[in-house]
């Protein structure tokens, strides 16, 4: 008879998943040496969460921001242009660095054929489109708003790898802001 598991151990593993990811890359990443970070075993891993594959996305969904909240209460032009200046600066040298860096790699790997995080990738980005899509139509910044989204998400992200790959924190903050300033610009 299988034991029920430990929601408390599970939700500290996963704690330290992706600062461990972070620090380690995700491109050699092996189990022994996780679970023997985590003060665990592989075994114990594979009982929490069956693969490795399972492992990091569980994490990442643990630290991925709930952007329909970040978005929700946006009205005014000026609203959106700041959340996402502020949104870019957490999540590339804040509190979030760990867990986008994380998110950068998965989603390299998700362009892999067959890759296990491709369902991962495609919601983490849909979400994010969405939600700044619905917030874009609020302001009527945009005629074609699901455009204007992708746009905003995917060039940030890469200006994100950017600043995450060279270090330099006030190149891509300028640029950060001049594309937010440029797609939306000021009425």
């Amino acid at each position: 008879m299988a034991r029920p598991l430990d929601h408390r151990k599970r939700a500290e593993l996963l704690a330290g998943v992706v600062a461990y990811i972070a620090a380690h890359g995700l491109a050699e990443l092996s189990l022994r040496p996780l679970a023997a970070a985590l003060g665990t075993s592989s075994r114990m891993l594979i009982y929490y969460f069956e693969t490795k594959e399972k492992l990091l996305v569980q994490a990442l969904t643990t630290q991925r921001p709930d952007l329909a909240a970040v978005f929700a209460d946006i009205t005014e032009p000026a609203q959106l242009r700041a959340r996402l200046t502020g949104f870019f600066d957490l999540n590339s040298g804040g509190a979030g660095a760990d867990s986008v860096r994380v998110l950068l790699q998965v989603l390299g790997a998700a362009c892999a054929p067959d890759s296990p995080y491709q369902d991962y990738a495609n919601a983490a980005i849909a979400t994010f489109i969405t939600e700044l899509a619905a917030a874009l139509r609020r302001t009527r910044l945009a005629e074609d708003p699901e455009v204007v989204a992708t746009l905003l998400v995917s060039a940030l992200r890469g200006i994100i790898q950017d600043r995450v790959i060279t270090g330099d924190t006030a190149r891509t903050g300028r640029a950060a802001q001049t594309l937010i300033d440029a797609v939306l610009p000021a009425r």
